[in-house]
């Protein structure tokens, strides 16, 4: 999954009532890749979104690119 996707499901994740008020963004923009992937199927699991994992060699790291 590319970044822009990522972002998009955080963006998304934002509007949800669980996080309405809260800021869970802004970290992204320190996150690597597959860190951003984590913090995005976390964020998931906390709001009770139906989970659309990355693929695992994205949570894992293997498919980072520099």
């Amino acid at each position: 999954m590319t970044r822009v996707e990522l972002l998009e499901r955080l963006k998304q994740l934002q509007q949800t009532p669980k996080f309405q008020g809260r800021d869970i963004t802004t970290v992204s923009a320190l996150l690597t890749n597959a860190a951003l992937a984590k913090h995005v199927e976390l964020c998931e699991e906390a709001a009770g979104a139906q989970g659309r994992s990355a693929p695992r060699e994205e949570r894992s790291g293997a498919a980072e690119r520099p």
